[in-house]
């Protein structure tokens, strides 16, 4: 009885931290719009979270494009496809690696920034400040973060998948001496803008919510101590990249099921 009770209890617990973050997601979608009137911070904070995050986004996204194509051509050679190649790796990249990849790195450097950001704001009360001032935190600080971060995303999605594609075409044409116009020709008539490059978009504005409202949750919602603070840094990144990871199978499910 005593083990039934401690999961039931576990099991409690779990539903109300559910319930306290879906409170504070739909409280933090309210205070969206009035912070849509804060141009300015909205801007300053997309220089912060996608500015900022340009350089390993881009380098990533041309370090997988090399990988990308010297993996897929070793695969088409052998039965005579090498042809397909460009294709191969435009739909890998928009479809797939673009969003997913884009998002666990988003996650990794903006996610743990925003995080370790608010909760040393908590940490210093400087959000009780606020409040005592009749300022909402959610309306000044949270909201613009989010919105940044909603428009941040998909940027930098499709930045990695074009420079992913460049670094494929560096590495089969420059390199392998795949012929550099079937390679744009077969990507071009087999790539269907709003079902494959439009999905990626959909996807890593997805990708983008869960990365931005977990790494403001686990900052507004951490102890207000130094391991506080580094717990929830640590909590952002493998929460974020769970439910990336998940909520890209479903969405995979959803968007490529029927031809």
């Amino acid at each position: 009885m005593q083990a039934l009770a401690r999961l039931g209890a576990v099991a409690l617990d779990q539903l109300r931290g559910w319930g306290h973050a879906t409170s504070f997601f739909f409280e933090l979608l309210r205070a969206v719009p009035p912070a849509m009137r804060r141009f300015g911070l909205i801007v300053a904070q997309v220089h912060a979270i996608g500015n900022r995050s340009l350089v390993i986004i881009l380098s990533s996204g041309m370090a997988v494009g090399f990988v990308l194509a010297l993996q897929m051509y070793y695969a088409l050679v052998r039965y005579g496809a090498a042809e397909s190649l460009g294709l191969v790796v435009n739909l890998s990249l928009v479809r797939e690696l673009g969003p997913v990849v884009t998002a666990l790195l988003f996650a990794g450097r903006a996610g743990t920034s925003l995080t370790a950001e608010i909760g040393l704001m908590k940490a210093g009360e400087q959000l009780a400040a606020l409040e005592l001032m009749a300022i909402d935190p959610k309306q000044r600080v949270l909201a613009p973060r989010l919105v940044a971060g909603l428009f941040s995303m998909p940027i930098l999605a499709v930045l990695f998948s074009a420079v992913g594609i460049v670094g494929a075409y560096v590495v089969a044409v420059m390199l392998i001496g795949v012929d550099g116009g079937n390679f744009w020709s077969i990507m071009q008539t087999g790539v269907d803008v709003w079902r494959d490059v439009g999905n990626g978009i959909v996807k890593s504005f997805v990708f983008g919510v869960i990365c931005t409202v977990v790494a403001l949750y686990q900052g507004h919602e951490t102890e207000a101590t130094p391991e506080g603070v580094a717990y929830a840094t640590t909590r952002t990144v493998v929460i974020s990249s769970l439910w990336i990871l998940g909520m890209d199978f479903i969405l995979t499910a959803l968007m490529f099921s029927t031809p």
